[in-house]
């Protein structure tokens, strides 16, 4: 495995490689909406001032105002529009005013909303995977660091300075991690974050994640965390919301398939550093979790 950050969120927001696609300052006033349908990726919004509604395809409405913060990592659809939507005949098309900048309603109307916008892309083979395993969204209430974040980054967007791409991923997963971990875990699904703030199961995360050389067993995770191997298993389960062995098998295929497309290691190498004894052994659980062998796989990325 490529160096590995210390801690499991940090090992997937590294893997996912994040990049920007899109960033821009959203005016609007009056009555006023924006309707996408044709979405497969990440999202957040800032907003600066006003507030307006929020409706992710699948969820209920969120009002939001000014300081709080909204993060999908897998957006497929979604409408947002001032508090009293437009008549359906008042045509929507956002009008662009500036580099990144576009405004939103009647153009005669004072602006009362504010919002930085940004879509990403993750720049990753295991994606789906990865991204299965945070929340479905994010929603933060209050002024913070994150608030201060989404300006750097459509400054840096729009600037166009030397080593923009490098500060672009780092301010990124910075934005992610930074986002991800502000919000109460309690209340969040099933998953890794839900994990990590289980004393006895951010143990067995942790290793998971930075040993995925060695050889695991729910019996020695669960002896290391002080539990029964029943009990460690229905609380990994039911926190995590897959069996151990099942996450230790995906997390380590995650890495096994962004290894697979930077390419410069044999199925040997690669086997040896996800946990198999053999480029054979490698190939067969490749095949059986991916339905396509390590090589028709790393070919297609080459493709």
């Amino acid at each position: 495995m490529p160096d590995s950050p210390a801690d499991p969120l940090s090992s997937v927001v590294s893997l996912l490689k994040p990049s920007v696609s899109i960033s821009k300052m959203v005016e609007a006033g009056g009555q006023w909406l924006v309707e996408r349908r044709d979405l497969a990726s990440p999202f957040y919004c800032a907003m600066v001032e006003g507030r307006c509604q929020l409706h992710v395809a699948g969820r209920a409405p969120v009002t939001l105002v000014a300081g709080d913060f909204v993060l999908i990592p897998h957006l497929q659809g979604f409408t947002m529009s001032s508090a009293v939507p437009p008549p359906p005949h008042v045509p929507r098309l956002p009008l662009e005013t500036g580099p990144g900048r576009f405004r939103l309603g009647q153009c005669d109307a004072p602006v009362d909303v504010r919002a930085l916008v940004g879509h990403c892309r993750f720049d990753t083979p295991a994606s789906d995977l990865l991204v299965s395993l945070l929340p479905a969204m994010i929603h933060i209430s209050g002024p913070g660091r994150l608030t201060a974040l989404v300006p750097m980054i459509h400054e840096e967007t729009r600037a166009h300075r030397p080593g923009r791409e490098m500060i672009l991923e780092r301010l990124l997963e910075v934005l992610l991690i930074e986002s991800l971990r502000s919000g109460p875990a309690a209340r969040l699904p099933p998953g890794l974050l839900r994990g990590l703030s289980d004393p006895h199961l951010a143990s067995a995360l942790r290793r998971i994640h930075d040993d995925t050389d060695s050889s695991l067993s729910v019996t020695g995770m669960a002896k290391e965390a002080g539990m029964s191997r029943s009990g460690f298993y229905a609380r990994f389960r039911k926190e995590v919301g897959r069996a151990p062995m099942e996450y230790v098998i995906d997390w380590r295929m995650a890495v096994a398939k962004t290894l697979l497309r930077q390419g410069g290691l044999t199925n040997a190498e690669i086997a040896l550093k996800v946990g198999y004894g053999s480029a054979s052994a490698f190939g067969l659980a490749f095949a059986r979790h991916e339905g396509q062998s390590p090589g028709a796989f790393a070919a297609m990325g080459r493709r």
